[in-house]
């Protein structure tokens, strides 16, 4: 296989993985937000209001989920003022809430987006009491869950993109440089014609008084004259 016919595969794996990159980020993106994302996965509690919720140790996502008229014109649910509040059960440490606003994921005018995201210290059942002013909402509650356990594949998409963009620019730089080299036809000066020598004048003359001769234009006594002559160098 020749340099440029390797530059060529290697330019059409690098399209393909460029192609590829896009299309599944897309893909997982959307997946990831619209159908992996188990954000009510634990229990939803209204706001206001108060309930348990059973929630696992580690990191729990808590947002807000109502349902909107009309979609949210692309500027995002609006959080309004919120409180809450997580007792644990007894002799179990208080959870930690730290405020983390998210974006806003809306299906079908269900819409939701995180508002905390709360450190579990022990799996247990929790007493959670809400409050916030939610009087232009839709049936408004906090819900409880995780975000989607696919979210790397987003990064391991974003990772082959930066790779097939590396691997253009190479078989693009690579093809530039495998061009076959055009050969220009090699110049030559033209060859002057030679002087004739002294020698090569005398034999023509001499074939010439020959001819002259044969043809009864000269004698035998003028051609030996002549010849004579000639080869006297007159």
């Amino acid at each position: 296989m020749n340099s440029r016919r390797a530059a060529k595969i290697s330019l059409t794996l690098a399209i393909a993985m460029l192609v590829v990159s896009v299309a599944g980020f897309i893909t997982t993106l959307v997946l990831n937000a619209f159908f992996l994302d188990k954000y009510n996965a634990y229990g939803e509690v209204p706001v206001p209001g108060s309930g348990s919720v059973h929630l696992p140790a580690g990191e729990v996502n808590v947002s807000l989920h109502t349902v909107v008229i009309g979609g949210t014109n692309g500027t995002g649910l609006p959080v309004p003022p919120l409180g809450i509040s997580i007792d644990p059960p007894e002799g179990v440490p208080q959870p930690r809430v730290t405020e983390s606003i998210g974006s806003t994921t809306t299906v079908n005018n269900d819409a939701h987006v995180r508002v905390w995201i709360v450190q579990v210290p022990v799996e247990g059942t929790y007493r959670v009491t809400t409050e916030g002013q939610v009087g232009g909402y839709i049936n408004p509650r906090l819900a409880f869950g995780h975000q989607s356990s696919y979210g790397y594949l987003v990064w391991v998409f974003v990772a082959v993109f930066v790779v097939g963009l590396g691997d253009l620019a190479l078989s693009v730089i690579w093809l530039s440089r495998s061009r076959p080299t055009v050969v220009s036809p090699t110049w030559s000066a033209p060859v002057e014609p030679s002087e004739p020598s002294a020698e090569g004048v005398k034999l023509e003359r001499l074939k010439t008084i020959a001819a002259l001769r044969d043809s009864g234009a000269l004698t035998e006594s003028e051609f030996q004259a002549e010849k004579r002559r000639i080869l006297q160098g007159h």
